[in-house]
C-alpha cells in the first residue's frame, strides 16, 4: 500500500512542479505500524503537506524524515512540521510545529473556530471529523516558508 501511495504522489508532483522530495526510508516504517483505523488519516496529512510544498514556488526540495521517531517535513526555508498518532489519545492525530514559532499563536489567532490546538505546539484532529483543508494548507504553507514570512502580519497568510 505504501509503495503504490508514494509512487502516485511522487508521479503526480514530477508533473506538475519540480519538487525534490527526500524520503529516508524509516519513515515508511511509521507509516506502515500506524493502527488501520488512523493510518488513512495520517497518509492524508502527508499528501496535503507533499501537495502544499509542490504549490509553494519558493519550495524545491521537502526532506520526508523522522524527528523524535515522527515523521517531519523539512524545507531549507521553513520551520519543521511533525505529524502523529498517539497512543494515549487513541482518537486524535495532530500536527505539530516549532513552539517557539509564531506559528500556532497565528493559527490560533485566525482559526480559532476552525481548529483544536494544543498548547503553542499542535492543531489536533478527531477521527471522525472533516478535515477543512484549505485553511490547513494554510496553516502547512507558513510553517514550510516561516522564515521567509516570520516579520509579516499573520505570517503572510
Amino acid at each position: 500500500m505504501w509503495d503504490f501511495y508514494l509512487t502516485y504522489i511522487e508521479n503526480y508532483h514530477k508533473l506538475i512542479s519540480p519538487l525534490e522530495i527526500i524520503t529516508h526510508p524509516d519513515v515508511e516504517l511509521i507509516f506502515n505500524n500506524y493502527p488501520d483505523f488512523v493510518r488513512q488519516q495520517m497518509l492524508d496529512l502527508r499528501g496535503l503537506i507533499i501537495e502544499t510544498a509542490q504549490e509553494t514556488e519558493a519550495i524545491t526540495t521537502l526532506e520526508e524524515a523522522l524527528r523524535w521517531g515522527e515523521p517531519s517535513y523539512l524545507t531549507n526555508i521553513g520551520s519543521t512540521i511533525r505529524m502523529d498518532w498517539k497512543q494515549k489519545t487513541t482518537d486524535q492525530y495532530a500536527l505539530y510545529f516549532q513552539c517557539t514559532s509564531k506559528l500556532i499563536e497565528t493559527f490560533r489567532a485566525l482559526f480559532k473556530n476552525t481548529f483544536d490546538f494544543e498548547g503553542k505546539r499542535a492543531i489536533v484532529f478527531k477521527l471522525e471529523d472533516k478535515v477543512p483543508m484549505d485553511e490547513l494548507k494554510y496553516c502547512i504553507r507558513a510553517a514550510l516558508i516561516y522564515h521567509k514570512v516570520k516579520h509579516l502580519p499573520t505570517l503572510g497568510i
